[in-house]
């Protein structure tokens, strides 16, 4: 299928990166767990279908502590660094998982000082072979500083930089270092996206130079609802089905890395074709050619960003020559996909007949929106896949009691953390009803990627829902200022997170409870005395009908008849007021 040569993951930061929060295998100073999240699994399923395939990790986000108190990650080196190697060491002592490239700090600033403190650290805990890729942004100024700073770019083994355009800067060449688009295509997985992906495999090496092109993401497994929906290779966003879609950027890709590996080179040539398009020729060195043509129009293969300039293509006969040590060639297997916008009946990954190379030369008629390969290789491969069970909508009556021993993840299914991280727990000292719990474990703001929101929140369900009631008892860790929220209708997560809007439902520690139209806490629907405390257990009621809401306490009425306006629909949520332990049980929304 996808055979992907390269996998790269968060490093999980606690805060959030996109479209939810992931853990840190530090949450604090004094804490260590390298079983949080899902990217070690993740990888370890990577290698399971391609032991060789290279492994990147790259942190968006850093636990509080890091920065003590300052939302910045370079103040203490020295702990980042450490932070940093210890995921490394983790990889492998709990996972047998080899880290091939370390990244800096995504899409932000870097410090050539932590830069090679990080290499120092690296070298001292045995991690010589672990290579550097900076600074995951824009070509410059990394390239600039690495040219006159001749130890940091000793230390530098990659530039990588994010949605090149397909193009790089002299300076980025100057330092003769391997240039690679560390993320790109973040496109609508249709195929425009999949042109999209085929123009930029083949032109960030051809306008650029590149000789990586990473896609974020991997798979579409994120409520479709939050930023960037299905802007992964594939989609799989309902688990409680397991429908899934193996969308046609998966087929482009297979065009390259089903006949190359990482370590073949890339022939110099001019990949332009004279009718628009491009080509790449690679070889392994050891005779065997692959060249990958694409020609995709302009507007059926334009990426989310940057802006694509005008160009033009057209039907083509192209003509190739083989010289040298590939003079000999007397067929080339071929591959071909079209992408048909008119009729939406694309042929993607066929085998198609062999091409005759005659003395080094061979011909071939092009048309607009199509992927050829043509390979020495004969191991080229269209898997089939089981037919997907069908989609459905995410149950609209859903419980979960948490009661889970050995749960196989640190958080409970189908929740997606959007400030904070919400974990299984175990009460110890609990008498019985509420030994295993949900609970907020993020205990100060962490030095954040984008505005994460001030509370903590994590959502859950359909985001189409309009009425609906949402049922949890709840637990209030924090003295005096404590407070936690039930809420429906929620409207906005990801980078978007500080601007929900919904119906929140609070209790504070103080004895008090709110009704607010928004996460922040500032429309204030209701107000009034609830008699909660800190460290007891209590259940929340939020029911919301039509244009009106009303609220339960212990399964008395606590409020009613409050005119809700907008949003119309939305997700179920859980949270708390700030950063701060607090506990969740009996979740249930209908």
């Amino acid at each position: 299928g996808a055979s992907l040569h390269i996998l790269k993951v968060e490093i999980g930061g606690d805060a959030q990166s996109t479209d939810g929060t992931e853990p840190s295998h530090m949450h604090y100073e004094n804490d260590e767990n390298y079983f949080r999240g899902y990217e070690w699994w993740l990888m370890k399923e990577a290698k399971k279908r391609n032991p060789k395939i290279k492994l990147i990790g790259l942190p968006w986000a850093f636990p509080g502590w890091i920065g003590k108190g300052e939302n910045w990650p370079y103040d203490y080196p020295d702990i980042t660094a450490y932070y940093i190697v210890s995921w490394i060491l983790g990889a492998k002592q709990y996972h047998d998982l080899d880290i091939d490239y370390i990244g800096i700090w995504n899409e932000r600033a870097f410090s050539s000082k932590y830069i090679k403190l990080l290499r120092y650290t690296l070298d001292k805990h045995g991690l010589e072979q672990v290579r550097i890729i900076a600074s995951d942004r824009l070509w410059e100024p990394i390239s600039f500083v690495m040219m006159i700073d001749s130890e940091l770019h000793g230390v530098v083994d990659v530039i990588g930089a994010h949605y090149p355009g397909t193009k790089t800067v002299r300076n980025a060449l100057l330092t003769g270092k391997k240039l690679w688009s560390s993320e790109d295509y973040s496109t609508f997985n249709n195929d425009v996206g999949a042109g999209c992906w085929a123009r930029i495999l083949n032109q960030n090496y051809v306008n650029g130079n590149m000789t990586s092109t990473i896609a974020w993401n991997l798979v579409a497994s994120y409520y479709e609802e939050l930023p960037f929906g299905r802007c992964g290779l594939m989609t799989a966003q309902q688990p409680w089905s397991g429908h899934y879609k193996v969308e046609s950027p998966i087929w482009i890709t297979a065009h390259t890395t089903q006949f190359t590996q990482p370590g073949w080179s890339y022939l110099q040539v001019d990949g332009h074709l004279e009718g628009g398009g491009s080509f790449v020729a690679l070889t392994d060195g050891l005779g065997n050619l692959t060249i990958i043509i694409e020609t995709m129009s302009h507007n059926h293969s334009k990426c989310i960003r940057p802006p694509l300039p005008n160009f033009s293509v057209i039907p083509q006969r192209a003509t190739f020559y083989l010289r040298g040590s590939f003079y000999m060639v007397e067929t080339l297997q071929v591959w071909h996909s079209r992408l048909d916008f008119e009729s939406g009946n694309s042929s993607l990954f066929q085998q198609l007949n062999p091409v005759q190379v005659w003395k080094g030369r061979f011909s071939l008629d092009l048309n607009v929106d199509e992927v050829y390969t043509l390979t020495t290789l004969k191991t080229g491969w269209k898997c089939g896949y089981p037919e997907p069970p069908p989609p459905q909508p995410f149950p609209s009556n859903y419980n979960d009691d948490f009661n889970i021993r050995n749960p196989p993840f640190s958080e409970a299914p189908n929740f997606a953390d959007q400030t904070g991280v919400f974990e299984y727990f175990v009460n110890a000292s609990d008498p019985g009803d509420h030994v295993f719990t949900l609970r907020q474990v993020v205990d100060q703001r962490p030095i954040t990627w984008v505005s994460d929101a001030d509370q903590t929140i994590s959502v859950i369900g359909n985001f189409k829902w309009v009425n609906m009631t949402v049922t949890c008892d709840i637990y209030i860790e924090k003295p005096r200022d404590g407070g936690v929220f039930i809420a429906g209708r929620v409207d906005n997560g990801g980078i978007y997170v500080r601007r929900s809007k919904g119906v929140f439902f609070w209790v504070f520690a103080d004895g008090t409870y709110r009704v607010t139209g928004d996460l922040a806490g500032e429309e204030i629907l209701m107000k009034g005395l609830a008699g909660v405390r800190d460290n007891a257990w209590h259940t929340l009621t939020l029911n919301i009908q039509g244009n009106s809401a009303s609220g339960l306490l212990n399964g008395y009425l606590l409020w009613e008849n409050v005119t809700i306006s907008k949003p119309a629909n939305g997700w179920a949520a859980l949270g708390t007021r700030s950063f701060e332990f607090a506990q969740f049980d009996n979740f249930h929304v209908e």
